[in-house]
């Protein structure tokens, strides 16, 4: 999946590298470190190769015979963590839709600043429990989820509290979230209203990027969540992507800079908001 071909196969193939690095460092070959563990020879280059993930089970065999069996628990941390990048959304909603709210509460407290970038939606942090609302009735039906809609709204307006603490929001949507009408024209008049009034916040920097700004250089991209300088969400049509390596991380945020170079504010803002309101007739 092409998702994953970032992160999640750039983590594999680091930690398959280092386990190859251990058992040279180890002095074994290959076939000396598979006769010890009792494996097939072949199973040690797949985990070389990252083209098997290893088991717990693996790491701890593979750092007991060569010789360094305190590596386990990082490796095996490493290896978990891998599996946490990419999580299908039946993975993270199987409890329900107030579960994969509650979730992500302890990542959301610990980060300073947001940076957030939309090209359809208007963005959770400052959406209206009527918004709110209807993307997740939608969700539900769409993914044949438990109702537990009004739990889940409640946790997720109570997330926004953070907007009037010390964190810092910068928020980039595209004109064309204005105009995509979720919940229908009530609905919508009153978030985008919503949406002028958060924009006075001190800990809120709102821009939307005109539909007519000259995109030659930077086209529309994935929506995406920034959490300081250590991780990034990203929201896909199945699952939902988790970057963590630096390298990446620094592109989302130089290609959050380029967008915000695009963006217009304060008073140029607020009126392609009015627009967007008078157009719902």
């Amino acid at each position: 999946m092409s998702e994953q071909s970032s992160s999640v196969a750039e983590a594999r193939r680091a930690l398959a590298q280092r386990l190859r690095e251990i058992r040279l460092d180890a002095g074994l070959t290959a076939r000396a470190l598979a006769g010890a563990a009792g494996w097939h020879e072949s199973k040690c280059s797949r985990l070389e190769h990252g083209r098997t993930p290893p088991s717990d089970a693996d790491l701890r065999a593979w750092t007991r015979y060569c010789g360094v069996p305190g590596l386990a628990p990082d490796l095996i941390a490493a290896a978990r963590g891998i599996d946490g990048m990419y999580v299908e959304w039946r993975r993270m909603e199987r409890a329900g839709l107030r579960h994969a709210q509650e979730s992500v509460v302890p990542l959301w407290e610990r980060t300073r600043q947001f940076r957030i970038y939309s090209s359809w939606l208007i963005p959770g942090p400052v959406q209206t429990p009527a918004y709110i609302r209807a993307l997740l009735t939608a969700l539900r039906d769409r993914r044949q989820l438990a109702d537990d809609i009004d739990a889940a709204v409640e946790v997720r307006v109570a997330k926004q509290a953070l907007l009037h603490g010390p964190r810092q929001f910068a928020v980039l949507l595209e004109e064309s979230a204005l105009r995509v009408r979720i919940g229908g024209a009530e609905t919508m008049a009153g978030q985008l209203g919503h949406l002028l009034a958060v924009a006075s916040l001190p800990s809120v920097s709102l821009g939307i990027i005109p539909a007519a700004a000259d995109r030659s250089a930077l086209w529309p991209t994935e929506t995406f969540f920034m959490f300081d300088s250590e991780q990034v969400a990203v929201e896909l049509v199945s699952a939902h992507l988790t970057v963590t390596q630096p390298r990446e991380i620094r592109m989302y945020e130089d290609v959050f800079a380029a967008l915000a170079e695009l963006a217009v504010y304060g008073a140029d803002a607020r009126a392609l908001i009015t627009a967007a309101i008078t157009a719902l007739g």
